[in-house]
């Protein structure tokens, strides 16, 4: 199965709201979204990547923490997701930000 593109998943999100695109690349995609609209987020990235690797409230395991070394890391709060294609492996974090309104989304694909 060939990977979607960021830009392809982050269509699939065009009618939620985004609070601020931070950068897009080919490789590489990031803004930020409001909280209110999680579980939305939730529920349209499982349907693409599958269920969170890591989900927020559990310690990331070394094989997690490897992964996104590059990207920022992630921690006990933060969700992660991964899926691997014939041609890429997706990943996206959710990091919920200390203002309890905006999350960061963060989304790479990692040509194989």
């Amino acid at each position: 199965m060939v990977a979607m593109t960021l830009k392809e998943i982050i269509e699939k999100c065009s009618k939620l709201g985004v609070y601020e695109r931070r950068y897009v690349t080919d490789d590489y995609d990031g803004l930020v979204f409001y909280n209110r609209e999680l579980d939305k987020w939730n529920k349209i990235f499982t349907a693409i990547l599958g269920p969170s690797i890591k989900p927020a409230g559990v310690k990331p395991t070394k094989d997690d923490l490897r992964l996104t070394k590059d990207y920022g890391g992630i921690n006990d709060n933060q969700t992660l997701f991964k899926k691997g294609f014939d041609d890429a492996t997706v990943i996206a974090m959710f990091w919920p930000w200390q203002d309890g309104v905006h999350a960061t989304l963060k989304m790479v694909s990692l040509k194989r």
